[in-house]
């Protein structure tokens, strides 16, 4: 409840009270009625003592009571409004040393920054005005005191000069000779992909919206194909191979399952880590090698035989999601320890170790082209780095809570981001701003991809236990896939666009598909 809707709660029950207090007025007026005339007429003959000094109404019980209301009501508004007007800090610390300087406890059973911040501004409201003057006072002199001590002590310098903030890498040569990697070959890929849309654009027989339609035809088909139990412990993640022929899986272990598509028959299993997997994904490359990340701080690669291959450790706290560079050389991996880094497949080298985020990153995905990676955190940020440079180049603003996903568009300007929020953002790089939001779901959203050939729709999975498909062209919704029991942790589409698979904490792997011919697509009932 706002502040104004107390206030708003504390006059209506003043004004409850009022009419009570106006009965006993009029109740007295109304005995006095009976001898008005009387009263009147021995005022016209000159008695002007009809009313002896003295004498008083007397106030009932009742009356007394819904006055002693009225009052504490008052007083309870007048120290919300003293309250409301105090500077509280927003800092946390700040806070708990105010409280501290009180004689309060810093922090109760299962209280949060902004209720401990409120309970400091109600006590604030009771002190007097030489109390609260004299803490204010101490506050400030312990701010400056800390200021001076921090300060540099070379008095040659009138003001401290601040430097860009970078971390220095471990392995300086083999950063930049990844970053001019980086740079060619997203270079050549950029001019494919433009020299493509300038010959669709200029082509007569291309007809863009028949195409997309056909798309969005073909997704709206889908249909549960397949459902199988994946493990015996809750989903966590699936990926489809570059060739669509194999899906990896893991669960809340520490064992990763490959299987075959389509039947959805477990081929291999990946043991190695020692806690629970939390993402896994296959290279686009390379359709034999997939890499796992766990919450033992580590991701691990693998062929689809079921070989070790190498592991990737430097995190100091556990791993989130992880994703392939799309020249499958450069491995992506997020974590709770507020960075993310990136390291050499071939090697398994830590190439860039990345702050930015104020809190656990969590979601990470690279553009197409293999310039850019988005990262998303716990902090309800997403930032767009440029590989090449190493440079944070955008800040999106918006989420406000955790974002959970991300995932870039084949188009190349398109980024899709979903989080705890319920909603899913749609962003314009070359806008550089959100330009659809989307309510897609009833609960968070744990992961969006877009179909990875063209980019002509979207995929949303959410703990509201289902995933939704969305057209790109106006974000309009297209299908509802609703069949798990449990939370959709992750989900995947196939290269071809033909298969979206979905995994939960209901332990199963399904596998949607859409009709191949016309009795199929006649019996797919939404």
């Amino acid at each position: 409840m706002t502040m104004e809707e107390e206030e708003e709660k504390l006059l209506s029950s003043i004004a409850a009270t009022e009419p009570q207090n106006g009965e006993a007025a009029a109740a007295a007026a109304a005995s006095t009625t009976d001898d008005s005339d009387s009263d009147e007429e021995a005022g016209r003959q000159g008695d002007s003592s009809a009313v002896p000094d003295g004498v008083g109404y007397e106030i009932s019980e009742e009356s007394k009571r819904a006055r002693e209301r009225q009052e504490r009501a008052m007083q309870q508004l007048l120290m919300k409004r003293r309250a409301s007007a105090l500077a509280v800090p927003t800092n946390d610390n700040a806070v708990r040393t105010r409280l501290r300087r009180l004689g309060e406890p810093m922090t109760l059973f299962g209280e949060r920054e902004m209720e401990r911040r409120d309970r400091l501004r109600m006590i604030l409201a009771k002190l007097d005005a030489g109390q609260l003057e004299t803490l204010i006072k101490a506050h400030e002199e312990d701010e400056a005191s800390a200021a001076n001590a921090q300060a540099p002590d070379d008095s040659d310098f009138d003001q401290v000069i601040e430097y860009p903030f970078y971390t220095e890498a471990l392995r300086p040569n083999a950063l930049r000779d990844a970053r001019i990697h980086i740079a060619n070959y997203s270079m050549t890929r950029a001019a494919l992909r433009l020299q493509r849309a300038r010959r669709k654009e200029d082509d007569p027989d291309e007809d863009m919206d028949a195409e997309i339609n056909w798309a969005l035809q073909h997704a709206s088909n889908l249909k549960l194909d397949c459902s199988e139990i994946g493990d015996d412990r809750p989903l966590s993640g699936c990926s489809f191979s570059q060739d669509g022929k194999l899906l990896a899986t893991c669960a809340l272990s520490p064992v990763a399952k490959l299987w075959s598509m389509p039947q959805v028959t477990k081929v291999a299993t990946l043991k190695g880590h020692t806690e629970r997997l939390t993402d896994v994904t296959f290279s686009p490359v390379h359709s034999h090698l997939l890499a796992t990340a766990s919450a033992d701080r580590t991701a691990r690669l693998w062929t689809s035989e079921g070989a070790h291959l190498m592991t990737f450790g430097g995190h100091l706290d556990r791993l989130a999601r992880i994703a392939f560079h799309p020249s499958g050389k450069y491995l992506g991996t997020t974590s709770f320890d507020k960075t993310w880094r990136l390291w050499d497949v071939e090697t398994g080298d830590e190439l860039l170790l990345q702050e930015g985020h104020s809190r656990s990153v969590y979601a990470i995905d690279f553009h197409s082209d293999g310039s850019l990676v988005a990262t998303a955190g716990l902090d309800a940020l997403a930032r767009v780095w440029d590989l090449r440079s190493g440079r944070s180049i955008l800040a999106l603003e918006g989420h406000v809570k955790k974002v959970l996903a991300l995932s870039f568009s084949a188009n190349g300007y398109y980024l899709a981001t979903g989080g705890e929020d319920n909603t899913c953002r749609i962003w314009d790089l070359r806008k550089k701003k959100s330009i659809y939001i989307i309510p897609a779901h009833s609960n968070l959203i744990s992961q969006v991809k877009f179909e990875p050939q063209e980019g002509y729709f979207l995929v949303t999975g959410s703990y509201d236990m289902t995933a939704k498909i969305w057209s790109a062209r106006d974000f309009k919704p297209v299908r509802t896939l609703s069949g798990h029991e449990a939370k959709v942790t992750s989900l995947d589409v196939s290269g071809d666009g033909h298969h979206i698979a979905t995994v939960s904490h209901d332990r199963t792997i399904k596998l949607w598909s859409s009709g191949t011919n016309e009795k199929d697509q006649e019996m797919d009932v939404d």
